[in-house]
């Protein structure tokens, strides 16, 4: 389990981001961060993952204090998808590979295939020895993401962190990274920040963050009962995907 006990955050001594969230991510469960921008998600797992410590409160990871962890030592036990995906101008092959340093080659293609890259991968003039270019500027925004993904299944971590880890990508690349994701995060203890509410409908708990506090929490189900700002945030959704071009 992630635990946030009483946390608060700033950057600076003025920008408060977080004032005192708590909630628990359950192991084996997914728990969803939702709310307007600005509302400290990114923060959140970004504290999880110990890129900084937190300024009052606490927060766990299967029971052990993190500001006592090493960080490195931590990080071994999570797999992180974000937007902005680091790629470094080597081969597909040694891009993905970063999730796990002595993975073998087959090892490699085959957490790849997983995250469906071999269907655009195959396609290339090396194949797996293509070099991607400075920070894979050879790739789309959805290929980029797909090695994010790879390199996810290759580490296979405890803990999967992401932020919308489908966010680029077309409407059938991300049917296909759907179902790879749900292979993924099996067992295995997932908080994910999620921007759109289709994403949500299926996980285990929602945390919906606005200004810094935890406004709401519970199952997706119960939420919408409340009628509180994830009911609104899912009507507008659907109005502006109803909306047509007239």
């Amino acid at each position: 389990d992630i635990v946030f006990d009483h946390v608060a955050f700033s950057y600076n001594q003025k920008e408060k981001v977080l004032s005192d969230v708590s909630f628990v991510a359950k192991q084996g469960e997914v728990t969803a961060l939702i709310g307007p921008s600005g509302g400290g998600k990114t923060t959140i797992s970004r504290l999880a993952a110990r890129f900084w410590d937190v300024n009052q409160g606490m927060i766990t990871v299967g029971g052990m204090d993190i500001s006592k962890v090493e960080p490195e030592k931590l990080l071994e036990l999570y797999s992180i998808v974000f937007q902005d995906v680091t790629l470094f101008n080597n081969t597909v092959m040694e891009n993905i590979r970063i999730g796990k340093k002595d993975a073998t080659d087959e090892e490699v293609i085959a957490a790849a295939k997983l995250a469906h890259c071999d269907e655009f991968v195959e396609k290339m003039p090396d194949q797996w020895n293509t070099m991607i270019g400075e920070n894979g500027s050879e790739l789309s925004g959805g290929q980029r993401q797909r090695i994010s993904i790879a390199r996810a299944f290759l580490k296979d971590a405890p803990i999967i962190l992401m932020d919308e880890a489908t966010a680029s990508l077309d409407v059938d690349n991300e049917s296909l990274i759907q179902e790879s994701i749900s292979k993924l995060i099996e067992n295995k203890t997932v908080l994910v920040i999620a921007h759109r509410m289709r994403t949500v409908d299926g996980v285990d708990k929602i945390v919906v963050l606005k200004e810094g506090v935890v406004a709401e929490q519970g199952k997706p189900q119960e939420l919408k009962q409340q009628k509180g700002i994830y009911k609104h945030m899912v009507d507008m959704q659907m109005q502006s995907n109803a909306w047509k071009y007239q």
